[in-house]
């Protein structure tokens, strides 16, 4: 054991020594020739920054002027499709007049990053205060970007939150170091997402900045959902990014170790070639000239933005992770429980990861031991759907919990769902038609994604020639890795991300498991809480131990029926027989109440979960049949049991499920 330690010890001086090579005075030096490179010149000299016209602000600036003290107005606008969540940002970001602040988890090298991003340089040049903020561990790996970014424009300022060792970029032997030698505050994350413009327009929600959030990509796409907030409200939101922003764990990326190195060596910011060509995809080219359209933008975004009197933003503060809070209040975990409780009738829950807190399954209980129990509907993913196996792992685990104890009405989405607000279009996968898909939703693997059977908002019209010239998916994706000029001038660089069909290493870590029917995968992303039809909650917040006591998240509290409406009605849908498995007890046998006993034993058991016999399996809806409850007698009926795992290859991986059920209990507080 003794020569082990010393190994791993030595292992860990290594990378320690490796990041400790800058002193503090190095560091200044690097920040100063940042700060010496920026461009200070601005492009426009009119008050308003040359801000293009936006119905989206005016949104904001008609909710501040019906405003009087306390009585307030706020537009609220729920964002259902990935394309119109990207054509709201970018748009967003041209009508800034003074500020945009811009908070993420990831931000990737990629079509929706590289659109962004430009924007974002964009509104610097033009005189707005940029400010960007990026969880280190998913920020763009590329230093000399990072670098370059840095030394740009005197408007643009960017920093890195809770980076490893000091540093951007964290290679895997850090990781592993890090790891060892202070997991706490490794694993401490900021999975926060805010765009706030002047103050007064802001969008939070589920959606980073990546190709899989706006239907761009062509293995997987996220079902994702944000809530867009016009008005007084947006104060909430400026409060928590400014918190942030100057927290201690913010830090410059010009005083980041990697980032410092590459400015020292090349005594300023290095060289990047020139500008050759726009070399944009024509998926970017389109989404930039459909922002300026400012008639399109009103149609998908302001035409049916509700105005309501009560409108709020919580978030928690940085100081979460350290048992201080930033901010007075702060820690939405027990917002989100306290309002949970007051529900009356219904429930509806939205989260892609059901691994459920100690304090989360105790209030369910509590709910469920009601003499009139509300009805508690779940949507959440299946092994098939999900890109994060080890957390589907801890939910397969307790499904008898969530069902008998918990009174759970559980629904795990489909691959390939049948009707998803996902523009299959957009996405650049390949499409080929199945009728019998079509025909009968009640198909257990479901194919209309191969149909391409979803929602496109392209503009049917477009020209043969149009479409004949249209950039191949795989070539855009080769096409879009651009190089720009030097620091102010020109575009930023960024490199192509992996579209190869497996996880990028960065995000997701795992590969994603083989499907039985080819196409484009749909995992859903989105976290919303719809209570009595009355109040709808979106945000970040996963309910999960890792966001009640490690992330730091935010959410949208709207009371209101229209928005709580559109809310229900989004996520009933994905959780529809068409979307959906049902989760339900097994068909009845001799040893299903032994079976019962014996799966609660291993259940409460963190090691040693090796019972084969699950308490629960998924259920797919015969055609030409209604749902109907699983405590119905007719049940067995309309009710097809598909297996507990459908829509995956059978082969290591229900061993895999099982083992990590059996050995990974312990894991669910940072899963």
């Amino acid at each position: 054991m003794r020569p082990r330690i010393t190994a791993l010890a030595c292992v860990l001086l290594l990378v320690l020594g490796g990041c400790a090579s800058l002193s503090r005075r190095d560091l200044n030096r690097a920040q100063a020739l940042a700060a010496a490179a920026q461009s200070t010149s601005i492009d426009c000299a009119a008050a308003d920054a040359c801000a293009q016209a936006s119905p989206l602000r005016a949104l904001g600036d008609a909710a501040i002027s019906q405003s009087r003290g306390s009585d307030t107005i706020d537009y609220v606008q729920i964002i259902e499709q990935g394309q119109d969540a990207l054509l709201a940002r970018i748009n967003l970001i041209r009508s800034a007049r003074s500020s945009i602040d811009l908070q993420t988890y990831i931000f990737s090298e990629d079509d929706a990053g590289y659109l962004v991003l430009n924007e974002l340089m964009g509104a610097a040049r033009r005189g707005v205060s940029v400010r960007l903020l990026i969880d280190q561990m998913n920020a763009p790996p590329d230093l000399p970007l990072l670098a370059s970014l840095a030394s740009t424009d005197a408007n643009f300022q960017i920093r890195l939150y809770n980076p490893t060792f000091k540093r951007a970029h964290t290679s895997p032997l850090q990781y592993a170091a890090s790891i060892v030698c202070c997991f706490r505050r490794f694993n401490q994350r900021m999975h926060t997402k805010l765009l706030i413009v002047d103050g007064r327009v802001g969008i939070t929600g589920g959606r980073n900045i990546q190709n899989d959030y706006y239907d761009w990509d062509p293995v997987l796409d996220f079902r994702d959902r944000d809530v867009l907030l016009a008005g007084p409200a947006t104060r909430d939101m400026q409060r928590v990014f400014n918190a942030f922003w100057s927290y201690k764990r913010a830090v410059p990326v010009a005083r980041l170790k990697d980032v410092a190195r590459i400015l020292l060596n090349n005594n300023g910011p290095p060289p990047l070639p020139p500008l050759a060509g726009q070399n944009r995809s024509e998926r970017v080219i389109e989404m930039s000239a459909l922002a300026s359209d400012q008639a399109e933008v009103a149609r998908r975004l302001v035409d049916t933005a509700v105005p309501v009197a009560r409108a709020e933003f919580i978030g928690d503060g940085p100081g979460k992770q350290d048992a201080v809070s930033a901010l007075p209040g702060a820690g939405i975990t027990n917002d989100l429980r306290m309002l949970i409780e007051t529900a009356r009738h219904t429930v509806v829950m939205q989260t892609p990861y059901l691994v459920l807190s100690k304090g989360a399954r105790q209030m369910f209980q509590r709910m469920h031991e009601r003499s009139d129990p509300p009805t508690v509907v779940v949507s959440s993913n299946s092994l098939a759907s999900t890109d994060a196996f080890p957390a589907y792992a801890l939910s397969y685990k307790y499904k008898r919990r969530y069902l008998r104890e918990l009174g759970f009405e559980l629904y795990e989405m489909k691959p390939q769902p049948l009707d998803t607000p996902i523009d299959l279009e957009a996405t650049g996968a390949p499409m080929t038609r199945d009728d019998d898909a079509q025909a009968n939703p009640g198909n257990a693997g479901g194919s209309a994604i191969l149909a391409g059977s979803g929602r496109s908002r392209r503009d049917q019209d477009r020209s043969r020639d149009q479409q004949a010239n249209a950039v191949d998916s795989e070539d855009s994706e080769r096409a879009h890795g651009d190089t720009a000029g030097p620091p102010g001038s020109g575009r930023i660089r960024l490199q192509a991300a992996t579209e190869s069909g497996r996880a990028r290493p960065h995000r997701r870590g795992i590969r994603l498991l083989p499907l039985t029917e080819t196409g484009l995968r749909i995992s859903l992303h989105s976290k919303s809480i719809v209570i009595d039809g009355e109040i709808g909650i979106v945000g970040s917040h996963n309910f999960d131990p890792r966001s009640d006591h490690y992330n730091t998240e935010g959410a949208v509290i709207v009371h209101n029926r229209e928005i709580a409406k559109r809310i229900q009605q989004a996520v009933l849908l994905d959780a529809s027989p068409q979307n959906s498995w049902l989760i339900a007890r097994r068909p009845p046998s001799l040893v299903s109440g032994i079976n019962a006993s014996i799966s609660r034993v291993f259940e409460e058991l963190p090691l040693f979960d090796f019972w084969p016999f699950r308490y629960a399996t998924s259920y797919q809806l015969k055609p030409g049949c209604s749902p109907i409850p699983p405590e119905d007698p007719r049940f067995d009926d309309c009710w097809i049991p598909v297996g507990d795992f459908p829509g995956v290859e059978i082969s290591f991986k229900a061993f895999a499920t099982r083992v990590l059920t059996a050995f990974g209990a312990g894991l669910a507080p940072i899963l």
